[in-house]
Formats: structure tokens, C-alpha cells, sequence
């Protein structure tokens, strides 16, 4: 239906920067492509599963988070089906493990990628 596949996480120290990317497949989405929102989402140990960014099909974003806006950009290749989340002045509270999301806005239906690992060195 829809897999996500996420990469681009690992180790890095604070001020320093992160591209992850997020590839899309499968018939569903392959379909309905241009009905589905892509977000990141993060998740901190011991927290609750964070909102960071979203953009739709024609590129308009979210950046709920305060704590990421003016730092992190979230972008889209269409024609690669692949979502980035560049992340720029890292910080140790940066550090989660950062998961890609698509919505379905026809059917409702979320899908999850596995998640990739940030984690930002003091």
C-alpha cells in the first residue's frame, strides 16, 4: 500500500546540521499521490511522539514545533516521491529518533516509516 523509508540519521555535534530523507512507495500511494500530506515526526526517550513538520503535495508546510522553526526545513521532491527535513544548529534536545508519516487526506489513513536515529552531541 504505502511504505516509507527514511535515512540520513546518525550522530552529530550541537551546532551542526542533518538531511533526512524520506522515499514513498507502493500502489496506494502511487495512486493517490497528490492526495497525501508527508510529515516528520520525532520521538524523544521517555516523550510523547512530536509533530515537527508537515508539507502537502503542492508544498505548503506546517512547522507546529516551536522549538524547530527558523532551524529545520522540510521539502518535497515529487518526482521522487522523497521528502527532506534539513536540520540545521542541532541541539542535544535535537536528539530522537525522527520518523516519516503520510496521510491519506482521501481515506484518513496514516502510514508509518521505521525511524531513523538523531542523536546531537553536546
Amino acid at each position: 500500500q504505502v511504505q516509507l523509508v527514511e535515512s540520513g540519521g546518525g550522530l552529530v555535534q550541537a551546532g551542526g546540521s542533518l538531511r533526512l530523507s524520506c522515499a514513498a512507495s507502493g500502489r496506494t500511494y502511487s495512486t493517490y499521490c497528490m492526495r497525501f500530506v508527508l510529515s516528520w515526526f520525532r520521538q524523544a526517550p521517555g516523550k510523547e511522539r512530536e509533530f515537527v513538520a508537515g508539507i502537502t503535495w503542492s508544498g505548503g508546510t506546517t512547522y507546529p514545533t516551536d522549538s524547530v522553526t527558523g532551524r529545520f526545513t522540510i521539502s518535497r521532491d515529487n518526482d521522487k516521491n522523497t521528502i527532506f527535513l534539513q536540520m540545521n544548529s542541532l541541539k542535544p534536545e535535537d536528539t530522537a529518533v525522527y520518523y516519516c508519516a503520510a496521510r491519506d487526506s482521501g481515506s484518513g489513513n496514516l502510514y508509518w516509516g521505521q525511524g531513523t536515529q538523531v542523536t546531537v552531541s553536546p
